[in-house]
């Protein structure tokens, strides 16, 4: 197991692309909060306490539209559900030597990209690798906020939405190499594109939620396959 310091920097090093990609779909939150009626201050802040891109977009049009705290407390458990999957799954793989509270700290800063890249390692983790993750994603994501809200309306709409696109990128980014090296890992995917074209299209299934979408898929996708090709705890490797 790598020293403190080697595995914050390690997670330092995988949050780099993780930051940016933040800052440009961040910077669009900012800018759309605003325009719903939200102060700089305001925008930056559910994206410092929250960490949620989904989410906080979703909550857009509940406070536009004059929704209750309750609808709106709802909308967030559901939608963000998969992150305490998520917090599950990196809790099982931090290294067992680290105190409890260490796994509360982690599961704060989880988001699907800090998730891939932990789950992409071999092994067990520490729990600095995601310290350090979070030390660049949680700033690029509030600063990204920050910017975009102090930026109204400025920028045009058409410039923001190519903004948008980097978060594909850094989807991208995350699962090729592990899938490189592991070719399960493409049967998983795909297996999880497919099920999400079929919510997405299939009559009566096309109206679930995207929130309990996500939650169904992952827990199908994720079941299938631990049955199939079961991790080794002693080596963290896939039989």
């Amino acid at each position: 197991m790598a020293s403190r310091k080697q595995a914050f920097i390690g997670g330092m090093k995988a949050g780099i692309p993780i930051a940016l990609g933040y800052f440009a779909v961040s910077f669009t939150f900012g800018m759309m909060a605003v325009q719903a009626g939200l102060t700089v201050w305001q925008s930056t802040l559910i994206s410092l306490t929250n960490l949620t891109s989904a989410g906080q977009f979703a909550s857009l049009s509940i406070i536009t539209a004059g929704g209750s705290l309750v609808e709106l407390a709802l909308n967030q458990f559901v939608i963000n559900l998969r992150y305490m999957l998520m917090s599950f799954s990196v809790s099982q793989k931090l290294d067992r030597r680290y105190p409890f509270f260490h796994k509360f700290f982690v599961a704060f800063g989880i988001t699907d990209e800090i998730y891939g890249a932990s789950a992409s390692r071999p092994g067990k983790n520490s729990p600095w690798y995601h310290y350090g993750a979070m030390a660049l994603a949680i700033p690029g994501w509030t600063i990204g906020t920050l910017v975009g809200a102090a930026a109204g309306e400025i920028l045009p709409a058409i410039v923001m939405s190519a903004l948008s696109v980097a978060i594909y990128g850094m989807f991208l980014a995350i699962i090729i190499p592990p899938a490189k090296k592991n070719h399960f890992l493409w049967i998983v995917i795909l297996s999880a594109m497919a099920l999400g074209a079929i919510f997405k299209y299939v009559p009566g299934l096309n109206k679930i939620s995207s929130g309990f979408v996500i939650i169904i898929i992952t827990v199908l996708v994720s079941a299938l396959a631990a049955i199939i090709r079961p991790i080794r705890e002693e080596d963290g490797h896939a039989d």
